[in-house]
């Protein structure tokens, strides 16, 4: 088998002990991966102390640091072929996207280099005489960035990008369930130049956790993942008072209104759930689709779901591939026999197929008479669509806005002014209209409510890992008077 190690101050390392990761498309082990102590953990972050505070790392101008983002992106570029081949193997993750997707993480890259000497402090018109105020941004030191399997490489670089932009160090924690492809990302790193102790590499469970996140000497955690982890983390913070940004999970509406282009709107919904086998955070999970129109956008769903090419993921005519997990399968199983039984109708899938491997077909599951259905509520994490209806804007916003998720929603319709009322009334952090799943370096993305806070992408999560010091210059010659001398 395969075998890969952690990335801790400039060196690779087995690791105190190992593990097995199984492949998702065979159940079967293929590699041996490190599994970090909460020692090998400490160790990462006070490597990553020292190289925030002393040594080369510190003494590099902004320029200079950019100049090394721009060396890890063409890296990451000329390597994507390889990354993408990993991250299918380990994740189950097909081809076809982890291909596309590396080949755009160098994007970000590329983006947080130009943007590393661009990051400003500015002077202020002081009401005081003989006084020249100032702000510097300056980093904010040691960041735990903790990321899950799916989309790692992209959910990496949103935070090591702005990070290392800003001048920070960072100790990333690959998850157990899928770590290969930023374990193997770790020889980039080396690669491009960056000084030891500046960027740490690792994978561990729960342990390698919960030290990342109340260690002393973590100024910053940076986390994507679900609710509850979110909820260890943020309680484990209040140890040292960290920082933290958190992109969690969603249940994002996808609205359907009767004007829309329904061919449209059928290709981005098969895309917005579908894709990654629905193992996005983003996805598109809750359809509502007008009444009038339910029946006609209902069909073609069926259609194209039914029509998809299911199998191997390294195989580039694949359309869905395995779930990572078979604990995510067992889990979204569970989810749909239980909103049967709340009165939920089953239009296609719903059942793992024959055979080896965590694989799952895509499901429609009308809840139009079911409105209490777990799957209207719960994040399936995986290829599950559940519809409901609506007759009125007013109870699409209603339905929209129900839920205690606020991260992304989509949006289909001819009519601009409906577009721009819909868009106000909308809770969530990002809405698309007439797309959906739409990305860019240049846009931030985040959430509300259990949907996390913080920004991911722009100009905002560059600043994110900064902190203002204010600066006042006194600049007159004469004596500061003894205040205590009466006059």
């Amino acid at each position: 088998m395969d075998r890969f190690q952690h990335y801790i101050d400039g060196q690779f390392e087995d690791g105190s002990d190992q593990f097995e990761s199984l492949d998702p498309a065979t159940g079967a082990p293929w590699a041996v991966m490190p599994m970090a102590s909460a020692a090998e953990v400490d160790r990462a972050i006070k490597a990553a102390d020292r190289a925030f505070r002393t040594g080369p790392w510190p003494a590099l101008t902004a320029t200079a640091r950019g100049k090394l983002l721009y060396r890890l992106a063409d890296l990451v570029q000329a390597a994507a072929p390889r990354l993408a081949a990993l991250e299918t193997r380990d994740t189950g993750k097909i081809i076809r996207e982890t291909s596309a997707q590396i080949a755009y993480v160098a994007e970000y890259y590329r983006y947080y280099a130009g943007l590393a000497d661009k990051i400003e402090g500015a002077h202020l018109p002081i009401d005081k005489p003989d006084m020249e105020v100032w702000l510097r941004r300056e980093p904010v030191g040691v960041v735990a960035a903790i990321v899950p399997w799916n989309s790692q490489l992209f959910l990496s670089a949103v935070k090591l990008g702005p990070a290392l932009a800003a001048g920070c160090t960072v100790v990333l924690k690959a998850s157990e369930d899928g770590p290969a492809p930023l374990l193997d990302f770790a020889r980039l790193v080396h690669e491009a130049g960056f000084p030891p102790g500046v960027v740490n590499i690792l994978t561990g469970g729960p342990e390698a956790g919960r030290t990342l996140s109340s260690h002393p000497l973590v100024a910053h955690i940076a986390f994507t993942g679900g609710p509850d982890t979110a909820r260890h983390i943020v309680r484990a913070s209040a140890d040292n008072l960290a920082k933290t940004s958190l992109e969690l999970g969603g249940k994002s509406p996808f609205i359907v209104f009767d004007d829309a282009d329904l061919d449209s709107a059928a290709n981005a919904q098969v895309s917005g759930i579908f894709a990654a086998t629905g193992q996005s955070c983003v996805a598109g999970s809750r359809l509502l689709v007008q009444e009038s129109v339910k029946d006609a956008f209902l069909a073609r769903l069926k259609a194209k779901a039914e029509a998809v090419a299911i199998g191997a993921p390294d195989r580039m005519e694949t359309e869905v591939g395995p779930l990572c997990t078979a604990r995510q399968r067992d889990r979204i199983e569970g989810l749909i026999a239980r909103s049967l039984k709340a009165g939920a109708r089953l239009v296609t899938g719903g059942q793992s197929p024959e055979g080896a491997g965590f694989f799952f077909p895509p499901t429609i599951l009308d809840c139009s008479t079911a409105r209490h259905a777990p799957a209207l509520a719960e994040e399936f994490f995986g290829p599950v669509l559940s519809v409901v209806t609506f007759r009125t804007e007013e109870e699409a916003l209603a339905l929209a806005n129900d839920t205690a998720f606020g991260l992304a929603s989509g949006l289909f319709t001819q009519s601009l002014t409906r577009a721009h009322r819909m868009i106000r009334g909308l809770r969530a952090g990002v809405v698309w209209v007439n797309t959906y799943r739409a990305v860019s370096p240049i846009a931030p993305f985040g959430g509300h409510g259990l949907s996390g806070h913080g920004r991911e992408g722009g100009m905002a999560a560059a600043l994110d890992y900064t902190t203002v010091k204010t600066v006042w210059l006194r600049t007159s010659d004469a004596p500061i008077p003894d205040p205590f001398v009466m006059r």
